[in-house]
């Protein structure tokens, strides 16, 4: 009884220039296993996260070096500059930093250049949404040069508003002193704060007197 031949799934040819195709085919098809068992949805998340980190990353290092010459300035920690803008408008992504340069949510006195836009606000223990006219400013350096002499000479109605942030020793003390102060209405402001400037080391950038 003849002997059954036995087929060779993965026959490699003779031909030199067919053999090289063969393999790079068989290399293709191992990429692409590989691929479909990396690209998780898990995966792809991560990486979304990351690419997301990073542009914040270099965002915050594009504004350092202004909020340094703030913090020589008006005694602003650079770390509290970066924190706000990162904060209040979302790493500069927000719809009122797009359109207004506006990175610290200021809103607009009679006469100013302003934009009207929602926003949320805590009254009364709860968050109500209102529209509200914010400042339009020429450039970000404009909007965090305003934020530092808010903080530095207060408001029309009281020069030392701002005591508690200008007092304080680290930046711990001044994102309190800025809820102690009546900055913001976040009654968590100062604890959402001190988690951004901590997540991206911000306090790098303050200046050692």
């Amino acid at each position: 009884m003849a002997k059954r031949k036995r087929r060779k799934w993965l026959k490699i040819p003779r031909n030199k220039k067919e053999r090289r195709r063969y393999f790079i085919a068989v290399l293709a098809l191992l990429t692409l296993i590989v691929a479909a068992g990396v690209m998780t949805p898990q995966f792809i998340q991560d990486r979304k996260e990351a690419r997301l980190e990073d542009e914040r990353s270099k965002q915050l290092k594009a504004w350092a070096p202004y909020a340094q010459k703030i913090q020589q300035q008006y005694g602003i920690f650079a770390s509290i500059s970066l924190g706000q803008a990162a904060l209040e408008s979302d790493f500069g992504k927000s719809e009122l930093a797009t359109q207004a340069h506006n990175l610290f949510g200021v809103k607009a006195s009679a006469g100013q250049p302003s934009v009207t836009m929602a926003t949320k606000e805590y009254e009364n223990g709860s968050w109500v949404t209102v529209n509200a006219a914010f400042v339009s400013y020429s450039s970000w350096q404009a909007s965090m040069l305003a934020h530092a002499q808010l903080l530095k000479s207060g408001t029309s109605w009281n020069p030392t508003q701002y005591a508690h942030v200008l007092a304080a020793k680290n930046y711990q003390d001044a994102a309190k002193g800025l809820v102690t102060d009546g900055y913001a209405t976040d009654p968590d402001y100062a604890e959402k704060l001190i988690q951004v400037i901590d997540k991206y080391h911000l306090h790098r950038f303050d200046l050692v007197s």
